[in-house]
């Protein structure tokens, strides 16, 4: 086919989108594309082509794009025709696991460009196909949507979402529970090989036509669902033991629609010094106070933290857009500089502050957990090996996962679980998924509780280093403009595998991707020296990126010792940072 015809054929499968398309909005655009394509603008014609690169491929994460026109972005038809996917997969699917039951669904919604319109189609096309639909009142945070589809027992739940990525982009992320999957839906997120299943029967739905949506019939909640949740999670704060609510809290949900929910959760818990930041209090599609809306990222958190010091505050939390997940700064004593803390770092907080309240009997109602007194403490593979010493040094067990809360979430016995990208589950029995706000709740709760003592978070945190090491953290992400140069970068290192870190001797090697009784297969390689030098290195899930996990270990004797412990240790990162560039040829 030569350019002229291949330029032809993109032009005709655009007008024919236009011409189907029941978005004004991106059929006018599209329309405008075609003209410019036409006109010999090249950016217009790169454009095009990329919208009309194939189909946006549904998987374990759903949908995630930029919104546009074409069948490579996010937009009414492509997810009219997931929900379709979706709704004949679910009626499948309940229909074998229990005959004769009507399959039962509910669909969230966050404040990104087109949310509720995607929201309200899905329920239109649910309700068509014989599926009894909630729909929820308003934009309201994903682990609401989580909570909702175990409390109203449903088959399957939509969250129409993009979490912290882009303001341009969104997404459509899917829960399965009850009868759709009950071996191990539990209103967890789906995993292989249910997104195949699902992206089957997507590719399987016939002409946009043919879909029917219903005028109406499905539920549109009150706002009860969303009262339980932020009482079933401001119960969880303790009476007893961790009684302390003297904290100054500076609170973001950047844009996103948090911030109402944790701050009346907090407030339900007796925080009362909390401070919203005003210019990101509010849901906005556009973020306009920051370039990408994720806490991770640099100058996110400036906002926060420049409230945080003129207000003397003891801690900010932030949200992402969707919160589920929560990050947290305070003032390092050492520096005397607000930092962000890491994802690990919290992570082991977290994990010691839920042995202690397990302790203390106050894990559940019922003083353990869903399956009893004792469970499962889990983390990604890639976050910090720090949580499994805490696990086993409160007795219990500890598991890791791949990377993704999917994963995580269906640890049998759960107490605990997290990964290091700020996502924290605290409360499986409610939410069995990350949490943003929950997790926000306890992290308040184990900051007061040290600043009653007279101590910081990170006085907290050295305790635990002295306890089971210092664990010190980094990354490294990689990013591309050709998907094909990570499948370079790792076939480089299989075949020729670094055989020292940090002038340390590679002792374990594991390709992740052969699988184990531990892990399902994943493209990922992992590497241990002979000082528990730990290197992990994967292509991300959901971005053109090559991502580098490094964790170093020191022992330290006493807290005199710390600080030339951290010296070495950021010393120990830098060399294998260096020693990992080396490696990938960069």
């Amino acid at each position: 086919m030569t350019s002229s015809d291949a330029e032809i054929r993109l032009l005709n499968d655009a007008r024919t989108w236009a011409a189907q398309d029941p978005d004004p909005v991106t059929s006018t655009s599209l329309l405008e594309l075609i003209r410019q394509v036409e006109n010999g603008v090249p950016a217009a014609r790169q454009e095009l082509e990329d919208s009309f690169r194939g189909t946006l491929q549904f998987g374990t994460a759903g949908l995630r794009a930029a919104l546009g026109p074409g069948p490579n972005r996010m937009n009414r038809v492509v997810v009219r025709r997931a929900a379709a996917g979706l709704a004949d997969f679910l009626l499948s699917a309940v229909g074998e696991s229990s005959p004769g039951t009507r399959p039962r669904a509910v669909v969230g919604y966050d404040a990104r460009h087109n949310s509720d319109i995607f929201a309200e189609e899905t329920a239109a096309i649910f309700t068509a196909a014989g599926i009894e639909t909630f729909l929820m009142p308003a934009a309201l945070p994903t682990p609401l949507l989580a909570f909702a589809v175990r409390a109203l027992e449903c088959d399957g739940g939509v969250m129409v979402t993009a979490s912290h990525n882009p303001p341009q982009d969104n997404g459509y992320k899917v829960y399965l529970g009850r009868h759709a999957v009950p071996e191990n839906g539990n209103g967890a997120q789906i995993v292989t090989p249910y997104d195949a299943a699902i992206a089957a029967r997507i590719n399987a739905v016939g002409p946009l036509d043919s879909i029917t949506l219903a005028p109406s019939g499905w539920t549109v909640l009150d706002g009860t669902l969303a009262a339980d949740y932020e009482r079933s999670t401001a119960a969880l704060a303790m009476p007893g033991e961790f009684p302390a609510r003297d904290l100054g809290i500076v609170l973001t949900p950047l844009h996103g629609v948090g911030g109402g929910t944790a701050l009346s959760v907090l407030n339900a818990a007796g925080f009362k010094d909390i401070t919203l930041v005003a210019e990101q209090a509010e849901p906005d599609p556009d973020f306009p106070t920051v370039s990408f809306p994720n806490p991770e990222e640099p100058g996110a958190l400036d906002l926060a933290l420049e409230s945080a010091e003129r207000l003397g505050a003891d801690i900010v939390i932030a949200n992402d857009p969707d919160a589920d997940r929560a990050a947290v700064a305070a003032k390092d004593p050492d520096t005397g500089a607000w930092r962000m803390l890491r994802g690990d770092e919290v992570g082991a907080l977290l994990g010691a502050h839920v042995a202690a309240r397990i302790a203390a009997g106050r894990a559940t109602d019922d003083g353990g957990t869903e399956e009893g007194a004792q469970g499962v403490f889990a983390n990604s593979i890639v976050s910090s090996r720090l949580l499994a010493r805490i696990a086993t040094a409160a007795g219990y067990a500890h598991q890791e996962t791949l990377t993704g809360f999917k994963w995580i979430s269906r640890v049998p016995g759960l107490v605990y679980g997290y990964e290091e990208a700020l996502g924290y589950c605290v409360a499986p029995f409610l939410v069995r998924d990350k949490d943003g706000i929950s997790a926000a709740l306890l992290i308040a709760e184990l900051a007061a509780a040290a600043k009653a003592d007279g101590r910081t978070v990170f006085d907290t945190l050295d305790e635990l280093y002295l306890q089971h090491g210092l664990h010190a953290s980094d990354q490294l992400s990689i990013r591309v403009a050709d998907l094909g140069l990570l499948d370079a970068m790792m076939n480089r290192l299989r075949v020729s595998p670094p055989e020292t870190f940090g002038s340390s001797a590679v002792e374990v090697y594991t390709d992740l991707a052969e699988g184990s009784d531990e892990l399902p297969p994943t493209d990922g390689l992992l590497y241990v020296t002979r000082d528990l030098t730990r290197v992990i290195i994967r292509p991300s899930g959901t971005e053109p990126k090559l991502k580098c996990y490094l964790e170093v270990i020191q022992h330290v004797g006493s807290a005199a010792e710390l600080p030339a412990a951290r010296q070495a240790v950021r010393a120990a990162l830098d060399d294998v940072l260096r020693d990992v560039s080396e490696a990938l040829g960069l």
